[in-house]
């Protein structure tokens, strides 16, 4: 049975007068806008190692966040429960760091609404599943890896999932909820022989319940590409290093994009004069083959959203048209500031982290080529299928990133599986250089979380396959 949408109501005791007592004492001090975020979360987390469960856990988090904005000012204080003196007393202190004029006001808030769309209807939530179903996903991952190759020494499983409410109340007027799921498997698989010990990972998942494992993503599938991976690299050879062509494979490459430039494309850093992409609205930013959207709207995504942490609609917002810079990716604040339209686009770990612009799900559009001329229109070059971690500087567009599984392009045909390679540019020039975009674009299963100012969000992230005319990759020198 779905969770009830008035479960702050019903369970704790939350009523409308309680909900304009509040925001006015938010805007006590005159502020220009006053928010109220309720949240709650409750959280699972079960990890089998070594054949074993090591840890089974389930965190319960309820809490209130109040955000006062004046000018560009921001005020944001927090409550972890609702009583009245506590809610009051976050709202006040909210006022006060917004620093606002005394001049104070009266709201008046409707009754939540019904949502007007549900991206991610499920007859049952993981909240309401018992954990005996979920072992048995990490289990059978656990005997499919192990099954895969007698050298797939360590095998360790992870499955964890969400099911979040939350009721978000504006000093506008708007009440708006939405009842959020989330779930993800991982498996890390380690392969051993003559002494030397390579890692595989996969991992899925999406706002879905346990139905997602029973289809497109299989368990079994998802432990047996991990420990693909873990047994091809014990045969890699070392990456070559130096500026080469570099062929990016559809799906989780896509990180790279989210990284070195869907960043770059959140408001807030733009509205500051610290991004790579300042000021650049209507001018060419990369090839014209390049075409950048993010897009909040699509089912069951591990970053969609019905609505952002702002109660505002997920929209599909093109970034980048044909090369051309088309606009950034807003929250409340920046776009007033910048005096641009919402996108849909603020977000925030939890009720006690403020919103900010964020991505959802990230990904460059198919282009005419077929994937498999791309590779054969190479010479000698690097084909990266798999990513691990990066390091990006915002203001630069500067990045490093690890590529976990990648081969030798020679004479058009993929050759040799390499390690240690890691790709070395910066996003603006990268997106210069693409001179072939596949027909195939992925999305990415289902693993993304994306750091940003101290706060993880989930999001997805994709690719089709593209052809970079140079990327310095590092490695060992041939």
């Amino acid at each position: 049975m779905e969770l009830s949408k008035t479960i702050f109501f019903e369970k704790y005791n939350v009523t409308t007068t309680d909900l304009e007592n509040y925001l006015n004492e938010a805007l006590s001090r005159g502020g220009d806008y006053a928010d109220l975020y309720f949240e709650h979360r409750i959280n699972h987390s079960i990890v089998l190692e070594e054949q074993i469960i090591k840890s089974a856990t389930k965190g319960v988090n309820l809490g209130v966040g109040v955000r006062v904005v004046s000018g560009e000012k921001t005020g944001y204080a927090y409550s972890d429960d609702l009583n009245r003196d506590n809610v009051v007393k976050a709202a006040r202190t909210a006022a006060f760091i917004a620093n606002a004029a005394p001049d104070g006001g009266k709201v008046q808030v409707a009754a939540p609404l019904e949502r007007e769309r549900n991206l991610y209807s499920i007859p049952i939530f993981p909240a309401e599943l018992e954990i005996a179903q979920k072992i048995a996903l990490l289990e059978e991952s656990d005997r499919a890896a192990r099954a895969f190759d007698r050298r797939i020494k360590q095998v360790q499983a992870i499955y964890v999932d969400e099911t979040k409410h939350v009721l978000i109340v504006t000093s506008e007027g708007k009440a708006a909820w939405d009842l959020q799921p989330l779930v993800r498997l991982n498996v890390l698989c380690i392969a051993e022989e003559n002494g030397k010990r390579q890692s595989g990972y996969q991992g899925g998942g999406g706002r879905r319940g346990l139905d997602i494992f029973a289809g497109e993503l299989d368990p079994k599938a998802i432990a047996s590409e991990s420990a693909r991976q873990a047994i091809l690299q014990l045969g890699a050879v070392e990456a070559p290093a130096g500026p080469m062509e570099v062929v990016l494979g559809p799906g989780w490459p896509g990180i790279l994009l989210h990284e070195a430039i869907g960043h770059g494309l959140e408001a807030d850093f733009n509205r500051k004069k610290t991004s790579a992409f300042a000021g650049l609205v209507g001018q060419k930013v990369g090839s014209e083959l390049c075409t950048v959207v993010d897009d909040g709207t699509i089912p069951f995504r591990r970053g969609s959203l019905n609505m952002d942490d702002e109660g505002n609609p997920t929209h599909q917002t093109v970034l980048i048209e044909k090369g051309i810079l088309q606009g950034y990716l807003q929250d409340r604040l920046s776009s007033k500031l910048m005096r641009l339209p919402l996108t849909g686009n603020g977000r925030r770990q939890s009720y006690d982290h403020i919103p900010m612009p964020r991505m959802t799900n990230t990904f460059m559009m198919s282009g005419d080529s077929a994937p498999e001329d791309i590779i054969k229109s190479v010479k000698k070059g690097l084909y990266a299928v798999q990513f691990g971690g990066g390091q990006v500087d915002i203001t630069s567009g500067k990045f490093v990133f690890s590529a976990s599984e990648a081969y030798l392009i020679e004479d058009g045909h993929i050759t040799a599986p390499v390690k240690g390679a890691t790709l070395i540019g910066d996003g603006p020039t990268v997106l210069r250089r693409v001179t072939a975009v596949g027909s195939d674009l992925k999305l990415d299963q289902g693993i993304g979380i994306c750091g940003k100012d101290g706060q993880t969000i989930p999001v997805s992230v994709g690719l089709p396959t593209i052809k970079i005319r140079e990327i310095t990759v590092g490695g060992t020198e041939k």
